[in-house]
């Protein structure tokens, strides 16, 4: 039985983008799930484009998603080096082989001191593959001109490294984008020439904004590179979640899925061949159940970091009290921050529809009740605020939603807004019948 052993190549051009990072997550779900090999190599050989701090940025970042890997640069393995940049002496040596073969020739440039390799495209040559998601397709030699194959630099291009590479690593399947597809025919050219076994390819969705349009640095609404995931405060595993469901329709009827469900899974006949749609609501839904399930103890401990960023100095109670209140309603960490920002530091203003509401509901006078009943109060917490509540319930014709619209109104100068026992309570008492005095002064 074939041995699974599948890679993913990232290049340190920039950040680690959703599409490439759920590229990684195939790889490493379809490892996991038919006990193969996940490795990591990195292609550096686009020297002018690569970015200092980048390739230990995406590994972060990788890790981060809890993506694991068997091989790589950081942590090497039998079939390095990992980097094609520490790899040159490979892609000389079978270049050599290609040029005595006469499969390949040298092109001298003007001054013929400086000269590239290009590969001798075979004539009337049908290059046919079956894709794992796809099915067959092919390319006709007639369509592909002799290809650079070493730059003047002595630096291999792109579809030479990686099919040098693929072999030499034992690559059995390789996954990757939809916009890889027109490369495969090249890279099998490689494998020919040198009688090597062509790996099992499978070319993954393209993903599309919400307008079904192709993802681009104009789509404000997506967040597109896994580092900002990380500075709001998304919970890796939720999405991790939502990639793994991104091009790929497991046979289950849920959205929510522990890791070990996504690889029991991750079947290789489920792969979606149409373009994925980024849907944001359904990456938000993913988060906030992550969020509502984790331990509360948990959920403060990694909210006081966003609290701190803010510079918003509170206590340990006071905030635990926060992020329970919140708790259900954000679909990100920040968003409480914004949530305590909006509802307890923001100043207030009295809306006309507020006092159109209390005049509709003659409810002035429950109004003036209730700030005796609060006032009263010796101890002022969420269990006596919902006592005080069902008493001014008991006093009042106006029965309801309409009853406690009235009350958040009166109380918090809002129409809508969190549990409010536990709000008028965080608040506080003075705030809460200073509120009260500016609804019955008007």
């Amino acid at each position: 039985m074939q041995k699974i052993r599948v890679r993913y190549a990232p290049s340190p051009t920039g950040f680690l983008h959703i599409g490439n990072a759920r590229t990684a997550l195939f790889n490493y779900l379809f490892a996991a799930r038919y006990q193969g090999e996940f490795i990591i190599r990195i292609e550096d050989t686009d020297l002018e484009r690569n970015v200092a701090d980048s390739e230990k940025k995406q590994l972060e970042q990788l890790n981060w998603l809890g993506i694991k890997w068997t091989e790589g640069p950081d942590i090497g393995g039998s079939l390095g080096p990992y980097r094609q940049s520490e790899r040159l002496t490979f892609y000389q040596k079978y270049t050599q082989i290609l040029l005595e073969k006469k499969l390949a020739y040298k092109e001298y440039q003007n001054d013929n001191s400086k000269y590239v390799v290009r590969f001798k495209v075979p004539a009337e040559t049908k290059y046919e593959f079956k894709d794992l998601i796809r099915g067959s397709l092919s390319f006709d030699s007639k369509e592909i001109e002799d290809w650079i194959i070493m730059k003047e630099n002595g630096y291999p291009t792109y579809n030479y490294a990686v099919a040098i590479d693929d072999h030499l690593m034992a690559i059995s399947h390789v996954f990757r984008g939809e916009e890889h597809i027109t490369n495969t025919p090249k890279q099998m050219m490689i494998y020919q020439a040198f009688g090597w076994e062509i790996p099992t390819f499978a070319h993954i969705s393209l993903i599309l904004n919400e307008q079904k349009k192709k993802l681009s640095k104009r789509d404000k609404n997506v967040i597109q590179f896994i580092e900002k995931y990380m500075i709001l405060g998304y919970v890796p595993e939720a999405l991790f979640n939502f990639l793994f469901l991104l091009g790929f329709a497991p046979k289950s009827n849920k959205t929510i899925f522990s890791l070990e469900e996504m690889v029991s899974l991750f079947d290789k006949t489920r792969f979606i061949k149409a373009p994925a749609i980024f849907d944001v609501p359904k990456l938000s839904f993913i988060n906030s159940q992550y969020l509502k399930k984790m331990p509360l103890v948990d959920l403060v401990s990694q909210t006081a970091v966003f609290f701190n960023q803010a510079k918003i100095v509170i206590s340990q109670e006071k905030l635990t009290k926060i992020v329970s209140l919140f708790q259900s309603r954000i679909s990100y960490l920040a968003e409480t921050v914004r949530l305590y920002q909006s509802f307890f530091v923001e100043p207030k203003e009295v809306k006309e529809e507020f006092l159109t509401f209390i005049k509709e509901n003659k409810g002035f006078n429950l109004v003036q009740i209730l700030y005796n009943i609060l006032y009263k109060l010796e101890n002022f917490d969420s269990v006596n605020i919902k006592e005080s509540i069902t008493i001014l319930e008991q006093r009042s014709s106006l029965k309801g939603k309409n009853l406690f619209i009235l009350i958040r109104i009166a109380s918090t100068l809002q129409m809508n807004g969190p549990h409010l026992p536990i709000y008028l309570e965080l608040l506080g008492k003075e705030t809460v019948l200073k509120n009260i005095q500016t609804i019955l002064s008007l």
